[in-house]
């Protein structure tokens, strides 16, 4: 679902004042000013004003707020359960109750002005299919669209995203590149690595040189772009579980870097058998040992973990 004109149905509580809108103005008082009580776009409140509604809105419904994650919003009531996920003026509902769905959906439009979109295919960039398992989350247009523009949809696809050999480092080469275009690049996979856990590793290694990019960064960012044009349609396969339980995988090196001689820490966590976290990054401070490296990497996994539960 869309919400139309989404940031006007918020309630202002702050004092403010604005000149009046030409063609409104009072004939007799034409040097008044007019207070706000809605929110108007433009305004920096007018995000919070917009959320604070819709939320009002859900809560008084019997939604309940997720304490970790604010845009989520859970309905459980006897055997119906119902999901309602916010994104600015994107919104997203699934539950088991078809029902309470339509008229929770009817409701909503009587508040506010919405765009029923129907069953969603898209979200975020993020494209949803429907299979026999359950569901199927790729960016199979992002990947194509970074492709093209980059100029690379007709380069010849390889079978992993860097060689087992790569030692970039920050002096590794002096001839430059092109930064904003470089940034640009790891910007979009980063983006990617949402439904992509296998280019984390990657797209960690890319993201360490933001700063002064040399050729050989840029190389490397265009293997794992050739990496996944050979591996476009991958993506995650989401399955119904009847008793599934967090089932967690960590790992580290020690003082893989060269230069700074910091360790990785990564990890993955599936909830039954769908991969649902996933992260790559270097520790914030050096490993004495590959045994301190290993137990900062658990540490981390463990707080990830205890942040889903």
């Amino acid at each position: 679902m869309d919400v139309n004109n989404a940031f006007l149905h918020g309630t202002i509580s702050e004092d403010l004042y604005m000149s009046q809108p030409p063609g409104f103005v009072h004939p007799q008082f034409p040097t008044y000013v007019c207070k706000l009580h809605k929110s108007l776009y433009g305004l920096k409140q007018a995000p919070r004003a917009w959320y604070n509604a819709l939320r009002n809105f859900l809560i008084s419904y019997g939604f309940t707020n997720s304490r970790s994650d604010t845009s989520l919003f859970a309905y459980h009531w006897a055997d119906t359960i119902a999901y309602f996920l916010v994104y600015v003026d994107d919104l997203l509902l699934t539950g088991n109750n078809m029902v309470f769905l339509s008229e929770f959906q009817h409701d909503l439009a009587s508040q506010f002005a919405l765009k029923d979109l129907g069953t969603p295919h898209h979200f975020l960039g993020v494209e949803i299919l429907s299979v026999s398992a359950g569901l199927f989350l790729t960016q199979h247009h992002c990947i194509r669209d970074l492709l093209q523009s980059t100029a690379m949809n007709d380069v010849k696809p390889i079978t992993t995203p860097m060689s087992t050999s790569c030692d970039l480092s920050a002096n590794s080469d002096a001839s430059t590149c092109n930064v904003s275009e470089y940034r640009r690049i790891v910007g979009s996979l980063q983006y990617l690595s949402l439904t992509r856990p296998d280019v984390s590793f990657s797209v960690n290694k890319l993201s360490q040189y933001m700063a002064a990019p040399t050729e050989s960064h840029m190389q490397f960012a265009k293997r794992v772009l050739r990496y996944l044009k050979g591996t476009i349609d991958h993506g995650l396969q989401l399955r119904h579980e009847s008793n599934p339980h967090l089932t967690a995988f960590c790992d580290a090196d020690w003082a893989g870097d060269t230069v700074d001689r910091r360790s990785t820490t990564s990890y993955i966590i599936y909830y039954g058998s769908n991969a649902i976290s996933w992260s790559c990054k270097k520790q914030p401070l050096v490993a004495k040992s590959s045994t301190e490296a290993e137990y900062r990497t658990i540490g981390t996994t463990a707080d990830e973990l205890l942040w889903l539960q």
